[in-house]
């Protein structure tokens, strides 16, 4: 599965070994209101299938797939909220070849042409680098609570459109 090989083959230098357990456990994993939206892209390798996904929502919810507990389902104003980047995950062997990059670039379009002035994101400390390039500021820092009685810290970041 594409999501437990990108955290447990990207992560492992940021988190620890229960964090990541943890984390696949509680709040990693799909969110299907993304798909239901038609605001989660994929991107595939006809040799390997699905290397990388990531979406944009409308909905209030920060991070989390769908068994999250803590999920806000409520539309935002795009005149007043941002919307969300959420859900990025690359397959380890697709790693730094722009993949992360092509689909958010294509989300940040999308939520644009929505009337999106600004996107929000609760990245992994392993994202913070490459969001960080992209033009996305940090905003605050959030300590997830996870199942095991972990706990995963998270940024907050934002970033105005072009």
């Amino acid at each position: 599965m594409l999501i437990d090989a990108s955290v447990r083959g990207l992560q492992g230098g940021d988190y620890t070994a229960a964090q990541i357990d943890g984390a696949l456990a509680t709040v990693f994993g799909v969110d299907t209101q993304l798909i239901s939206d038609g605001t989660y892209f994929v991107a595939e390798s006809l040799s390997a299938g699905i290397v990388g996904c990531g979406g944009w929502s409308k909905r209030a919810t920060l991070f989390g797939g769908d068994h999250w507990t803590r999920r806000e389902d409520a539309l935002l104003d795009p005149v007043r909220d941002p919307a969300r980047i959420r859900a990025f995950f690359v397959h380890p062997d697709w790693a730094r070849r722009g993949i992360g990059s092509a689909i958010l670039d294509a989300c940040e379009r999308a939520a644009a042409a929505a009337g999106f002035t600004r996107f929000e994101m609760g990245a992994t400390l392993t994202g913070v680098p490459l969001y960080r390039a992209r033009g996305y500021v940090e905003t605050g820092r959030v300590d997830v609570p996870l199942s095991n009685g972990e706990v995963l810290p998270i940024v907050r970041m934002e970033k105005r459109r072009d």
